[in-house]
């Protein structure tokens, strides 16, 4: 149907899907985003406004399905976009477990069931919400909804492990501090946990509806907003998407620019979960030398943008024109003193027996995991996998430069922890060498917003951030976006079973996922 820089369409019918997918996962590919787009490239654009969304009989325009696959051994992904199908969909989770994610977050933008469904629970709509609604039909307007009156809907069903001594230990959504709301819903039996499950849609904040009809320019800060220490790269991974239907080309110096605030975010995000690791086994003297040097680099983003969590860096075309030389100069400098105080860290860390016991066999994340469950990043990394975003499907200046890169075996707390230490000092090399070859020019090309779709993937700190666009009459008809942190949640109910309780707070702090880069 169409190729373009990043991904390769074909449209498949509904009876052909399990088949095509079963022979899609038989070839090594990997199942990484399902979503829904209604009135999908000149579908019928029937239906009356008004009736609040309600999916019944009237369903107005066709919901389109786009499956999103990844082959390692291709720099383009495949998405496999499926219309409606006489309102019949077939799950795919039998296939790609991950796959139940994807379909619950559809039935409920959508309301859309699957037949096969091992999990039809609600994802981000919570009791609150009428049975009926479903935000992302576009008959439903952007507006305030309001709960109904009276007793919640039907409460969601926790699994639960059955025998005479297990017990449920509920943990949330209101945690201690300031940190985002989710749950967490331990079954233990003595110390010992036994089951654990995620439940996560509190911070829901309709971002994709609200995209909705604003200009590319305006959806910027949408895409900047979905999760504040991964600002950059989710503004980067939307202004790719827009720049690939509109046939922008970003000057040789934006990009390597761009490359600088990507590794700089990656840098100081990562340092933040290391400080958050020796927190959590008592270890502050390390955790506080450790967050002075996220401090100084987030100093370096107000400095080039006016920023902490460089939101403004990154425009579609290129980058802010407030981004001075001097300011580059001083990133360069404090990178290369960061860099060297940091090696004196975790050198001291690595070397404390109370560190290496609590961190070695901890919270173990097997690696049959990384392709069922989608997982990207450290995570991943941090258990066998060398999977890359800026490697696998390069993008910007990663195609001219290669950044370094590490990979751990061992799956537990510990290789996370040396893992995220690699990339953090891979991070600081990478800005350095970018900024030592830097060329001259202007740093933003000239942009006319065209019509169109197009899909853009980028690494952020945490793994692989996927954006699809779509562009009519010269605004958002439809933006997705989709985190590592979805996909990454859910490895941690398997790293923490035949883990003590004490151990869940470092197990979650190694991966340290973002609650607002699920909860759109």
């Amino acid at each position: 149907m169409k190729e373009d820089q990043t991904a390769r369409y074909y449209r498949i019918e509904g009876r052909d899907l399990v088949h095509t997918v079963k022979a899609l996962k038989e070839e090594g590919k990997i199942l990484i985003s399902i979503f829904g787009v209604e009135d999908f490239e000149g579908e019928d654009r029937g239906g009356d406004e008004g009736d609040g969304g309600r999916v019944g009989d009237e369903r107005g325009s066709e919901c389109s399905q786009l499956y999103v696959f990844e082959d390692q051994g291709s720099e383009k992904l495949l998405v496999l976009i499926l219309q409606q199908d006489n309102g019949l969909h077939h799950s795919i989770s039998g296939i790609f477990p991950v796959a139940s994610l994807f379909e619950r977050e559809i039935a409920d933008g959508f309301g859309l069931s699957f037949s096969g469904a091992f999990d039809t629970r609600r994802l981000f709509l919570h009791e609150a919400y009428p049975q009926d609604f479903h935000p992302l039909r576009k008959r439903v307007q952007n507006c305030l909804t309001v709960p109904e009156r009276g007793m919640p809907g039907e409460p969601y069903r926790f699994r639960t492990i059955e025998g005479s001594s297990v017990y449920q230990i509920p943990v949330g959504p209101v945690h201690a501090g300031i940190i985002e709301p989710g749950h967490f819903r331990f079954s233990v039996i003595g110390e010992t946990i036994v089951n654990l499950e995620v439940r996560l849609g509190f911070l829901h904040r309709g971002l994709e509806k609200l995209a909705e009809g604003r200009t590319p320019d305006e959806a910027v800060q949408i895409a900047e907003s979905i999760s504040g220490d991964e600002s950059a790269v989710n503004n980067c991974g939307f202004c790719m998407a827009v720049e690939q239907i509109s046939g922008v080309t970003v000057p040789p110096r934006a990009e390597y620019i761009r490359g600088v605030i990507l590794e700089l975010e990656r840098a100081y995000s990562l340092l933040s979960d290391l400080a958050g690791m020796v927190t959590d086994i008592a270890h502050p003297v390390s955790a506080s030398r450790l967050t002075v040097l996220r401090e100084r680099l987030q100093r370096e983003g107000d400095l080039l943008c006016g920023s902490r969590f460089l939101k403004g860096a990154i425009c579609i075309g290129g980058v802010s024109e407030l981004i001075t030389g001097q300011a580059l100069e001083h990133l360069f400098r404090t990178s290369g003193e960061v860099e060297h105080e940091l090696d004196e860290i975790a050198e001291w860390v690595l070397s404390i027996p109370s560190v290496i016991d609590r961190f070695s066999t901890t919270g173990v994340v097997q690696p049959e995991l990384i392709s069922s469950l989608a997982l990207s990043g450290p995570v991943a990394r941090a258990s066998g996998s060398f999977a890359d975003t800026r490697t696998d499907h390069p993008y910007g200046v990663y195609r001219e430069r290669v950044p370094g890169q590490a990979c751990e075996q061992g799956g537990d707390v510990l290789a996370r922890f040396s893992l995220k230490y690699q990339e953090i000092r891979a991070s600081l090399r990478y800005i350095q060498e970018l900024l030592v070859f830097i060329p001259e020019g202007p740093v933003c090309g000239e942009v006319q917003v065209r019509d169109g779709f197009a899909l853009a993937a980028a690494e952020s700190p945490r793994g692989m951030a996927l954006h699809w666009v779509s562009i009519r009459d010269g605004v958002i008809h439809r933006y997705k976006a989709r985190t590592a942190s979805f996909c990454n949640w859910y490895a941690i109910e398997h790293a923490v079973i035949g883990n003590i309780v004490a151990d869940f707070p470092v197990i979650n702090k190694s991966m340290n996922l973002s609650y607002a880069g699920t909860d759109l």
